[in-house]
């Protein structure tokens, strides 16, 4: 049945009609302008990131000359994989590497930021002294490493010490190196999340009887656990994706003791010049990483429900 009430009074339908266009337009106008603020950040995202990954996929299918033409060997690169046996190597060494500096740096990092937490005179000075290592660039900082300990001429290459002629000390001299250079760093993400933390909880804990261990466990770290999860995050990455320090540190030696995954992969390219096979070694490193920061990441999610 038709509906032949009038309208309301005071209300004329094509004024309505007009706002509405009017509103329409002015959200479209809105929509597009976001668009093109946001247009050079994709554009950037596409080039560097986006394309480079599918070429990196494509190259992955393909045997891969550095000179010559391409031919489609699917899936021969990823096969091999298991057949190299410096790989294989380098995936326990780097994991090995993993686990020991991702728990002594977040023991070093946290007793840092712990130090550093309460305003007290020369605390800025502290403060300062520990992060300024992670100012220089990580190149630099293995080339003074390599310098300080090198036997001919270094302050330290005095001592009959073999700091990376075996591979238990080159293991142990890298180690040194990055917690010198990232645990300043680190310490500025707790410091952080500890100044996060409301006084008022502290003062109640206080109040009512707990001590410093009970505070620290009970309080600090629970609340902390979202700070500690990122850094986790970072530390976790940053040392499987390692090449630097073992690069220009230890150059993979003594006797490729020191080869982490990221050194496979560049060699595979650039000495070998396979770069098919490298990249097929890149595509499953960066699904093992996206794997690993995905489980990370639901873990963190479901502590904090």
């Amino acid at each position: 049945m038709t509906n032949l009430a009038p309208p309301r009074a005071g209300r004329d339908p094509v004024k309505v009609a007009a706002r509405s266009a009017h509103a329409r337009g002015r959200f479209r106008s809105r929509d597009y302008v976001g668009l093109l603020y946001a247009a050079p950040t994709a554009v950037i995202v596409g080039v560097l990131f986006i394309a480079p990954l599918a070429l990196i996929g494509w190259m992955s299918l393909n045997k891969w000359p550095l000179l010559g033409p391409a031919h489609l060997n699917a899936p021969d690169n990823y096969v091999k994989i298991a057949d190299d046996p410096l790989f294989v190597d380098s995936v326990l060494f780097t994991l090995k590497y993993t686990v020991i500096i991702t728990v002594l740096l977040s023991a070093v990092a946290l007793g840092l930021a712990l130090l550093v937490q309460n305003r007290r005179p020369g605390i800025a000075f502290f403060r300062t002294a520990f992060f300024l290592p992670g100012a220089v660039g990580f190149a630099a900082a293995a080339l003074l490493f390599y310098g300080m300990l090198n036997p001919e001429f270094g302050p330290l290459g005095f001592m009959d010490v073999k700091w990376i002629g075996t591979p238990n000390m080159a293991l142990f001299s890298t180690i040194a190196l990055v917690l010198w250079r990232f645990a300043g760093f680190n310490m500025l993400i707790l410091l952080t999340g500890l100044q996060a933390i409301p006084v008022e909880v502290y003062e109640a804990a206080r109040s009512d009887g707990a001590n410093r261990w009970q505070i620290f466990t009970r309080i600090t770290l629970p609340l902390l656990r979202p700070t500690i999860a990122l850094m986790l995050i970072l530390s976790v990455t940053g040392s499987l994706l390692a090449f630097d320090q073992f690069f220009i540190f230890t150059n993979g030696g003594p006797d490729n003791s020191t080869v982490s995954m990221v050194m496979v992969i560049y060699r595979n390219a650039f000495f070998r010049f396979d770069l098919g096979g490298a990249a097929a070694l890149s595509v499953v490193l960066l699904v093992a990483l996206v794997a690993l920061n995905a489980l990370q990441l639901r873990v963190l999610r479901g502590g904090n429900k």
